[in-house]
Formats: C-alpha cells, sequence, structure tokens
C-alpha cells in the first residue's frame, strides 16, 4: 500500500452515490436484470472519475454490485455462497443474540419507540426509517440459518466487478483502486450454525469461503478492504458482557479474521470497522482503547475505522500511549455520515495532524468513518465532503514539512 511523506493520501469507506441512469434502473431491479448488467461498468466508470475529480488518491467502484444486490452491504454474499437458509425460530429458542444497538436502547427506551432512531442509518436509499409513531423495525422470528456445508459460487461475479474498476482505472495514474468485501464476522457471526460440529468450525469455514473473493481482489492486484464493523458493533449485541469478555470474544474473532486472511498479500488488505451507522446516541459504545491492541492483531497493513464524529473524534489520543507497530497505516475518518453539514477543510486538516504527530504524517491515510453515499442526504454532499477530506490533506501535508 502507498506511503507519502510528501502528502497525505486519501480514501473513502466504500459506499457512494450512484448515477441517476442506474437507480432508475435498480428501482425496478426485477425487470431490468440485464440492463443493470450493461450500466454497472459505465457506472464504475463515471464514479471513478468522480472520486479523482474530488481528489480522492485510493478509490473504488462505488460499492454498487451491492446496490444491485438487495442495498445493504451484507445482500451482495447471498448471491455467492451456497449453504444459508431461513428458517421461523421455534418456541422456546431465544435469538441467538441481542437486537442491534441493545445497550443503547436500554438507557434511551423513549428514543427507539418514537421510530426515529433509525433515521440516517440507511440514508434516501431505504426511506420511511424516520417516520414517527412507533419502532419502525422490531426483531422477527425468521432466523438466518447454516443449513449445509458453505461453498463460495461467486468466481464469475467478483470477476466482473474486477475488470470494472480495472478498466475504469486505466490511464488514471496516482490513483490506487480497491474492492471492499464482507468480513467473516459480518457474514457468519449473527447466523445460527446448524450445520458445523460447533461455533468454531462453523465460523472457519465461514472464513474460508470468503477467503475465495479476498484472493480473486488481491491477485488482481487490487487492495481488498475487509469490512468488518462488528468487531466494534457486536458489543451491542451482547448487552451484559464486561469488557473482559468481550475482549475474550475479539481474540477469537481475531483468529477467525486471520484464518480468512491466509496467503493473501497483508500489504493489500485493508481492515474497516466502525460503530455501527445508526443514527443513535452511541453513549454505550465500546472504547477505542479497549480493543486497538487486538484490532492491530489482524493481518492487515492498514486499518480504517471511525474518529470524526462526536463520539469518538477525541480518541486518536490513544496513540499518545499505544504504539503503532511497525509497517501499519492509519486510515481514519475525518469526515463522516453522521451529519449533512461538510467538514470544513481546516478540521479536516487538524485531525490528521493530530494523529500524524503521534504515528508519522507517512503511517496515515484521510478516511471516512463509513460509506456516505447512501448515509447522507443527498449526493452533492457526499462529493462536497470528498473535496473538502482532499483540501483538509492539502492544508495538512504543507503544515506538517
Amino acid at each position: 500500500m502507498r506511503r507519502s511523506t510528501d502528502h497525505i493520501l486519501s480514501s473513502h469507506g466504500g459506499n457512494l452515490p450512484r448515477p441517476a441512469e442506474l437507480d432508475a434502473l435498480l428501482a425496478k431491479a426485477d425487470e431490468h436484470a440485464h440492463e443493470i448488467a450493461v450500466e454497472l461498468p459505465k457506472a464504475v466508470q463515471w464514479v471513478v472519475d468522480k472520486q479523482i475529480e474530488c481528489g480522492v488518491d485510493i478509490v473504488n467502484d462505488g460499492e454498487y454490485v451491492k446496490a444491485a444486490n438487495g442495498g445493504a452491504y451484507t445482500n451482495y454474499i447471498d448471491g455467492r455462497v451456497t449453504g444459508f437458509g431461513s428458517r421461523e425460530r421455534p418456541e422456546g429458542v431465544e435469538p441467538k443474540r441481542a437486537f442491534v444497538a441493545e445497550r443503547d436502547k436500554r438507557d434511551f427506551p423513549g428514543f427507539y419507540e418514537s421510530g426515529l432512531w433509525f433515521a440516517g442509518s440507511g440514508g434516501p436509499i431505504r426511506p420511511g426509517f424516520a417516520t414517527p409513531g412507533g419502532m419502525p423495525f422490531r426483531p422477527s422470528r425468521r432466523e438466518r440459518i447454516c443449513d449445509g456445508p458453505l461453498v463460495y459460487t461467486g468466481q464469475a461475479e467478483i470477476q466482473k466487478d474486477i475488470d470494472a474498476l480495472q478498466k475504469a482505472l486505466i490511464g488514471k495514474e496516482g490513483a490506487d483502486g480497491f474492492i471492499a468485501a464482507l468480513g467473516p464476522l459480518s457474514m457468519g457471526a449473527g447466523t445460527r450454525n446448524l450445520h458445523y460440529k460447533d461455533e468454531r468450525d462453523y465460523m472457519f469455514a465461514v472464513a474460508e469461503t470468503m477467503r475465495q473473493e479476498y484472493k480473486a481482489i488481491t491477485d488482481a492486484g487490487l487492495i481488498v478492504q475487509v469490512d468488518e464493523p462488528e468487531f466494534a458493533t457486536a458489543w451491542m449485541f451482547y448487552p451484559d458482557w464486561s469488557v473482559e469478555e468481550y475482549r475474550t470474544y475479539l481474540e477469537f474473532c481475531v483468529e477467525v479474521i486471520n484464518h480468512a486472511l491466509e496467503g493473501i498479500p497483508e500489504e493489500q488488505v485493508r481492515f474497516h470497522m466502525c460503530w455501527g451507522s445508526g443514527h443513535r446516541p452511541h453513549t454505550n459504545d465500546i472504547e477505542f482503547r479497549h480493543i486497538v491492541d487486538l484490532l492491530f492483531k489482524v493481518n492487515a497493513q492498514a486499518y480504517s475505522f471511525e474518529n470524526s464524529n462526536v463520539r469518538h473524534a477525541h480518541e486518536y489520543r490513544v496513540f499518545e500511549d499505544v504504539k503503532l507497530p511497525e509497517g501499519k497505516i492509519l486510515v481514519p475518518g475525518v469526515v463522516g455520515h453522521y451529519t449533512d453539514l461538510v467538514e470544513h477543510p481546516e478540521l479536516v486538516a487538524e485531525r490528521l495532524v493530530n494523529f500524524a504527530k503521534l504515528v508519522g504524517m507517512e503511517n496515515i491515510h484521510a478516511g471516512t468513518d463509513c460509506g456516505i453515499g447512501s448515509r447522507v442526504g443527498h449526493e452533492e454532499i457526499v462529493w462536497a465532503k470528498l473535496k473538502a477530506m482532499a483540501e483538509g490533506c492539502r492544508i495538512a501535508s504543507k503544515r506538517l514539512k
């Protein structure tokens, strides 16, 4: 992965706005499967050009394939893996884990019942979540299960993703490409295992399945971003655990992730974690200081994490006490999805300088807290945030020389 002692490089979380032509087709996806397949590579070219125009150095395909396969960052994988199914959870069988953000829900019951907490969680592609008058999502008795051997069947699909991004990067000197792929925890940890001997065997099978997607990306010379929000958000799924109990769980998670990354060149791996994009209080988020040492045990060269929102912007100070391991790169979020206000470039620069003074300018890339394409109010805001990030990189780089 590139480093620079002259200019702080910039990237982002992955999800970006789509061109209107593709959105129109996706609105009636069942009727336009062929047209979507034709339009996707054109859309990838468009979004690569937009990122470079905004001053982004490490670009991607906008995660458009995920939008074309259900919208959520997890859904696309269901068409690439066999062995998963669903069932009605039997009477007397408890859910595998608690509802998302359960710790916050206990402290803010009125806010959750209002239905407002999901506002902003999915942005304009998931309308209706901000409607007051009752909680918009309640846990269903229907649950996802693993009921057979897991087999990766997405070779042709991931190759299409690779081909589209590589073609879009032709002639784009100075731009590197990455593709975001689902992490093994986010793929399998919430699913009930009914096939493998135990949870360890099951999660290692999940890891082996996803390894094939990661390897296809890195074999093509691209960077793989392993999307793993659950590294921090699972703290909410187990609301009665202590910090030590959670750290024990994360030790297992690191084993699973590293199993997925076996044989993958570390210098082509970027690992993304966050505290969840729901617009909720976040007062119960696990503190970064409790998990950062475990994060660095993941076999990646770069680590992307939230750092611009009001619950986590102060946590750069963790690196006053924690030494960044040799050869690693931090990709802190310096603009975010938490607000439609566009961050001032001077604020972006200040955030970057704070990190650079602690870990070195050459060891940071600027990033976004999460993918911002579907999480802020309008695409104009997304492009403005990316431009502000690039300008902040220029200011910070000049200041640090």
